[in-house]
């Protein structure tokens, strides 16, 4: 049998495919063994190392909790502020007017082109020279800011090029029922374009997340990647444990946020899907032919 993408292997190649898999097994667990005896000569696989996090709650109350609720923080302000922001600047370069598109277009060029650390930098010595914000918060506002400016940008193209996939139809059927252009767009547009959009959104939420560790490896924001040094510091320079236990908890985070966003794709796909039922032509003439009588 043949695919649509490809023909079906034979048995050299299937003989090839297993050859090569074993290897690859076999390559993978060398290097796994050579990374867990580097570790247990350099003594980080002992168990005073990891009895902080996996013996107690200290650590975690402490240091890691904490940290996790500023990046949450973070990360939850700027998804709320630049999901909005970045649909409306995505339409806003869809508009006809010059006045409108032109500057927009200028914006998220500008913003999408400067790296996410200088905006946040430059955020920092905003709000720390030029108002009243509390030093002790004008970390978090500068990350916040650096975030929303960058991200909504990248979302705003997002958006756009979302909306510009869908077949020109959608739009001029629209019209010609009757709807403005604001209301096609709201009612017609948008409603279809999320679902192509979705998991690239999705992947720009995955990098807010992980893009506020740059407020705590330069502004000295409190977040959960800024707890690994005094954690470190405080439990015996276990500091290879304590990245280990930050990684995890990144990847339980994004893991969550991609199959949340995997679950509601599959669910809005399903909620547009029609029944697909195709009446015979007898079916057809008959109502016709009811029709008609009546």
């Amino acid at each position: 049998m043949s695919s649509v993408l490809y023909d079906a292997q034979g048995p050299r190649a299937k003989r090839r495919n297993v050859l090569y898999s074993v290897l690859f097994v076999v390559l993978a667990a060398a290097v796994l063994w050579w990374v867990i005896t580097g570790l247990n000569d350099k003594d980080q696989l002992a168990w005073d190392k990891w009895k902080p996090f996996l013996a107690g709650t200290e650590a975690w109350s402490t240091y890691l909790l904490p940290g996790l609720w500023k990046t949450l923080e973070a990360a939850a302000l700027s998804m709320l502020i630049a999901l909005p922001l970045g649909a409306v600047l995505g339409i806003a370069r869809l508009s006809e007017h010059a006045w409108i598109r032109v500057p927009v277009t200028v914006v998220v060029e500008f913003f999408r082109a400067i790296p996410v650390l200088v905006l946040m930098i430059f955020g920092l010595a905003l709000f720390s020279g030029y108002t009243n914000v509390n030093s002790d918060d004008s970390p978090l506002y500068a990350v916040v800011t650096g975030l929303v400016l960058y991200n909504a940008s990248v979302l705003a193209e997002i958006v756009r090029a979302g909306i510009l996939a869908l077949p020109k139809g959608q739009s001029e059927a629209a019209l010609a029922i009757g709807l403005r252009k604001n209301q096609a767009m709201r009612f017609i547009l948008l409603p279809q374009a999320v679902t192509t959009m979705l998991p690239a959104i999705v992947s720009q939420l995955v990098v807010i997340v992980k893009d506020t560790a740059l407020g705590g490896a330069v502004l000295t924001f409190p977040e959960l990647l800024a707890a690994v040094s005094p954690m470190a510091s405080y439990y015996g320079a276990n500091t290879i444990a304590s990245f280990t236990i930050v990684a995890l908890i990144f990847i339980a985070i994004n893991f969550s946020l991609t199959t949340f966003a995997s679950w509601l794709e599959k669910r809005l796909r399903r909620g547009k899907k029609s029944t697909g039922a195709v009446l015979p032509p007898a079916s057809v003439a008959g109502s016709e032919s009811t029709g008609a009588t009546l």
